[in-house]
């Protein structure tokens, strides 16, 4: 369970409890996504990488095949256990933590690179940037990666996100705008700004997977129980049927925060 002032008035939510739909319905990132990781050295061959928030699995899944060592970390049980068991269905080699991402449970410097995915803004940066900077050796990379859905470009997803509000009015997941990266607050002394790249990128759904991409988010499945996730998602197919073919592209901004640890770490 997550609880944070910021996030959603407070109210506290858990993806493990949508392990499943997360699983089936979040593996979503096109294959330019991957691709941009390798163009800047993350997944070589010889490297040991941990990815921060893995639920479950996805990105150690598509890029162990380029040869890296893979970690994933996740707060939720659920999550790993539904890792595993897809890790497992693939015959890949995989190590999986159940770990909060400011307390992970390895020795000093042993990670060249650490992943974080559609997760660092839950992390106590506080707390999680030392972590990051005890784990990953002198030099090593550290890669902050978002995919934000476009409501403002997308007649399908800003529907979508107002029927979230319908049943969790305190959601602030929502309305995101393009974004214009710039080095964070948080950066310090200890790590040094490699690349900061956006891209914009239409990503297909059936109405299915749509359906089941946003009853897996944090102000659906994570939050509310289970009668009123069934009552969101029958309304919600109801609206996708009646506005969108059976497939569509919804756009997505990708961003990409590279970092180095200096020397001296």
């Amino acid at each position: 369970m997550i609880k944070r002032s910021d996030i959603d008035g407070g109210q506290g939510f858990d993806f493990g409890r949508t392990a499943a739909d997360y699983a089936k319905y979040r593996d979503i990132y096109p294959s330019s996504f991957y691709e941009t990781l390798r163009r800047f050295e993350i997944g070589l061959p010889g490297q040991h990488i941990l990815d921060l928030g893995t639920g479950s699995g996805v990105i150690p899944r598509h890029m162990i095949q380029y040869g890296a060592k893979w970690t994933g970390a996740d707060l939720s049980p659920e999550q790993i256990k539904m890792a595993k068991r897809l890790t497992t269905a693939h015959d890949l080699d995989i190590d999986y933590l159940v770990c909060p991402a400011d307390n992970v449970p390895v020795p000093d410097h042993i990670f060249d690179v650490v992943t974080a995915c559609q997760c660092f803004w839950y992390f106590p940066l506080e707390t999680t940037v030392p972590e990051i900077k005890r784990i990953l050796k002198p030099g090593g990379t550290l890669a902050v990666i978002s995919m934000i859905g476009l409501p403002r470009e997308s007649e399908i997803l800003a529907k979508s996100e107002q029927l979230v509000l319908k049943f969790n009015p305190l959601w602030n997941g929502g309305d995101f705008a393009r974004v214009k990266l710039s080095p964070p607050d948080w950066l310090g002394e200890d790590f040094s700004v490699v690349a900061l790249h956006e891209t914009v990128e239409d990503v297909p759904f059936t109405r299915e997977n749509w359906r089941g991409r946003m009853r897996a988010c944090r102000g659906v499945g994570a939050a509310l129980p289970p009668p009123l996730i069934a009552q969101y998602d029958q309304e919600h197919d109801a609206a996708l049927r009646a506005m969108a073919d059976e497939t569509f592209c919804i756009p997505h901004q990708f961003l990409f925060q590279i970092f180095k640890a200096n020397a001296g770490l």
